[in-house]
């Protein structure tokens, strides 16, 4: 074995092999064919699995050569159930001398975060109350239904339509497809993906495989680029302190990305889900052959960039907790970021986008200085 792995003669499933490995030699395995994870500290050869990954196959494999523990508990909510499909897959465990951790991770607050999932865990708070989603789902149809009945009495007039665009935006089911999506509501999955193909596909006109194929991606990687799609500006943005830079000296000048700040409200949410969203849905479709039907509300747009900006890092941090659980979590990962150093921020609706604008500003002066200076 690589990396300093001692053969022994234990088999592991299909791969043939038992052995202990560095994180040296894990890393090595990172590439499309080629892909290795670790899991509670056992080794992982995926490469083929990938294809076949429920989740798909870009989320596993953007866990390539990492630890991929904590990812593994927050996406399978049947835990037991997800091993019987990995014993095939094992091919053995991290050397006694390695760390669990890779890439100098904080070994402390890695392990000070599983304590705090599993005291929220005893504690109930991955428990659903059925009233709230029932009240949730039950408000939205109604509202739906009254906008239906105000379109078959009086027309599609100006007036007319301006009232049921301000109901259809009230109706606003984008956090409830999220719920079920997050797989948060019922015990059994298969409920929550009957209830999300229903909520996103028949309510929003979207497609619950292309959210899932974006969605989880986005949580297991948030805000890295190249890895977290909800960061893919398909050159009409440029963000953060790296790319700006990086398209700066290559010259790339799609738009005036120095500007950006001040075209984002032009471009930014009224295009996001009418004209983006909606190509990559009918690209999937056509793909995958996974048709709906349905409609897709405009008015959703700033309703759903806002929320983004001002939801907290609960979702990601705990994706199949109850959202009603939220606030019960929030002061424990307050105080274990305060313990770490680490910023914990809520932010309410105006906050958030001055600062959307304010980055984007930031981002668009690095562009420009690379672009003219380097």
């Amino acid at each position: 074995m690589g990396g300093g792995g001692q053969q022994t003669d234990r088999i592991a499933g299909t791969n043939g092999r038992f052995g202990t490995y560095t994180w040296e030699e894990v890393q090595k395995h990172t590439k499309s064919g080629d892909q290795w994870i670790v899991v509670e500290r056992k080794v992982y050869n995926v490469s083929q699995w990938v294809k076949r990954h429920p989740g798909g196959l870009r989320i596993i494999g953007h866990y390539a050569g990492e630890d991929a523990t904590d990812a593994f508990h927050a996406f399978h909510p049947n835990i037991q159930l997800v091993r019987k499909y990995m014993k095939p897959l094992l091919i053995g465990e991290l050397e006694a001398s390695e760390p669990s951790q890779d890439r100098q991770k904080n070994g402390a607050l890695v392990e000070d975060f599983r304590a705090l999932r599993e005291r929220l865990e005893a504690e109930g708070c991955f428990k659903t109350q059925p009233l709230f989603f029932i009240l949730h789902l039950g408000h939205i149809l109604l509202l739906e239904a009254i906008a239906l009945m105000l379109l078959w009495y009086f027309g599609t007039g100006w007036i007319n339509t301006a009232i049921v665009s301000v109901i259809l935006a009230t109706a606003q089911a984008g956090w409830l497809q999220h719920d079920f999506g997050h797989l948060s509501v019922f015990k059994n999955s298969r409920w929550d993906h009957l209830l999300h193909k229903f909520v996103i596909g028949h309510l929003k006109g979207a497609s619950a495989g292309w959210w899932n194929h974006r969605h989880f991606q986005h949580h297991a990687k948030p805000n890295i680029f190249k890895k977290d799609p909800d960061v893919n500006m398909l050159n009409a943005f440029v963000v953060g302190n790296v790319q700006p830079v990086e398209y700066g000296v290559k010259k790339i000048k799609t738009l005036p990305y120095n500007h950006q700040h001040k075209y984002f409200f032009f471009i930014g949410p009224p295009l996001l889900i009418p004209v983006y969203f909606q190509f990559q849905i009918i690209q999937n479709m056509i793909t995958h052959g996974l048709w709906v039907v349905g409609y897709h509300d405009c008015f959703d747009s700033y309703h759903v960039y806002a929320a983004e900006c001002d939801f907290t890092a609960l979702s990601l941090l705990f994706p199949t907790m109850p959202r009603h659980n939220y606030w019960r979590a929030a002061p424990r990962v307050r105080a274990l970021c305060d313990k770490y150093g680490v910023k914990y921020q809520e932010k309410g609706l105006y906050e958030a986008f001055v600062d959307i604008v304010r980055s984007l500003e930031k981002s668009g002066e690095l562009w420009l200085d690379a672009y003219l200076n380097k």
